[in-house]
């Protein structure tokens, strides 16, 4: 059978916008199934668009979404169902806690982990059975009633899985992949309550065992950059100090940049090895530097401990990438703006200031329903950048004013001349990018302002 994987984009300007980073789901899935003889073909809208010659010989369509591009998944879904009659399978996120809001654009929807799932429904596609009550993670129609069967406790072995094959997704060009993507683990213990990790993955960490992941580095040219897509990089310590060991005594040749924690600073012996093996940058969810705000997250790290990280990482001469999140209960406007000044005095050397976000899935969407504070469930907007609930301090339209100051305090054409003056290209153009990029957001906006002013 022929298949085809999309991976739908917000077309909307957001913080990564000038950075195409696909998601891994349909680079993998498109993997296992050409490894058992499909033909495969992937389209990742962030790269290049979708050929329609394509949807029409294929037998089976797959659509991977989050919450922000479910809308622009529903109407692709929609559309090759009605126009072409294709088979759809709808993943990811947003679906597998809104399954039957998705079953009225797809004809399956798997539910979490979809490795497993996926290639028994392929299967039973192929062989035309129409009894599909043993597949775990489905949800699906029959007879007008929809069915969804229970999730597989046992999630998949990491390392049964393989390397991607990028070459499977359409507008490859290894020479312009200038950020190469590895994920080695999954899951994680902590509890934010704005994130839908733990819902999608587990409580419990797993890892690829390192060598495969060296085995992956190997295809990392000179120069280029690798981005460690998992939620926790260092979640297990040792484990990741003798990843690096091995990176140093295999004289890996690229850089690295991953997601951390900020307790990271406390191991001195583990900051060093990031610095040897060619770490320039560590994204770190801060969220927010009022000590109520953290325990309202959930946290479990305090303001003080946010200080001492990121001093200390600078002082290992790695740059730190802050993510705040605002509008939390324990919210107020001082409070928020607060992040602003200790961002700019501390010296970070990029930030995303995020609009706390109540995702399909989170225990935050449980609770906001519950109390009617939702104010919109149109799921274009629910991108971080976009207001979408109440807040308990203050107007939808203030949290919103405050978000755009919160990002034009911070890049500004005057903090990039300051970097520029002192020799730091790099840091000069981000904040030249931030600036341009907030600017651009802003006018997009307005019309959603307007909608705002109302509520």
């Amino acid at each position: 059978m022929k298949i085809v994987g999309i991976e739908p984009k917000n077309f909307k300007t957001h913080v990564f916008s000038a950075f195409k980073l696909p998601r891994l789901a349909m680079p993998l899935l498109g993997t296992l199934l050409k490894d058992k003889g499909y033909k495969v073909k992937v389209f990742l809208e962030e790269w290049a668009p979708i050929n329609e010659d394509v949807i029409k010989n294929a037998d089976i369509v797959m659509i991977s979404t989050i919450t922000s591009t479910a809308n622009r998944a529903y109407k692709l879904a929609d559309y090759y169902k009605k126009k072409y009659k294709k088979t759809i399978i709808m993943g990811g996120p947003h679906v597998s806690f809104l399954p039957e809001e998705a079953l009225s654009y797809a004809d399956f929807v798997i539910r979490g982990e979809g490795e497993k799932s996926l290639l028994k429904l392929i299967d039973h596609i192929e062989k035309g059975k129409d009894d599909f009550s043993s597949i775990p993670n489905l949800s699906y129609k029959k007879d007008g009633k929809v069915y969804h069967n229970p999730l597989d406790e046992r999630f998949i072995d990491l390392n049964d899985l393989p390397m991607p094959d990028y070459t499977l997704v359409e507008g490859f060009n290894p020479n312009k992949l200038k950020i190469y993507p590895i994920s080695t683990s999954r899951g994680c213990p902590y509890n934010c309550i704005f994130c839908s990790v733990v819902s999608m993955f587990g409580r419990k960490y797993r890892f690829r065992d390192n060598e495969l992941v060296l085995e992956e580095l190997k295809t990392v040219k000179k120069g280029q950059h690798v981005f460690f897509y998992d939620d926790n990089f260092v979640a297990n310590k040792e484990r990741t100090k003798i990843l690096l060991e091995e990176m140093i005594r295999k004289n890996f040749k690229g850089t690295w940049s991953a997601q951390v924690r900020i307790d990271v600073y406390k191991d001195k012996e583990l900051l060093k090895l990031m610095k040897r093996s060619n770490c320039v940058l560590l994204y770190v969810g801060l969220e927010s530097i009022n000590p109520e705000t953290l325990k309202f997250y959930k946290k479990g790290i305090t303001p003080l401990q946010i200080k001492e990280g990121i001093e200390t990482i600078h002082k290992y001469g790695i740059k730190l990438h802050g993510m705040f999140v605002i509008g939390a209960d324990t919210d107020t406007k001082e409070s928020i703006l607060a992040n602003l000044d200790f961002s700019k005095k501390i010296e970070l050397d990029s930030v995303q200031f995020l609009i706390l976000t109540p995702i399909p899935g989170t225990i935050l969407f449980k609770n906001f329903l519950e109390d009617k504070r939702i104010i919109t469930t149109n799921w274009d907007y629910y991108d971080g950048h976009h207001v979408v609930f109440q807040p308990k301090n203050m107007s939808p339209l203030e949290l919103q004013d405050l978000a755009f100051k919160l990002f034009k305090g911070f890049y500004s054409y005057k903090s990039a001349l300051k970097y520029l003056l002192k020799g730091n290209w790099d840091n000069a153009a981000i904040h030249f990018l931030g600036r341009k990029l907030t600017r651009k957001g802003e006018k997009e906006r307005k019309d959603f302002i307007k909608t705002l002013s109302k509520v």
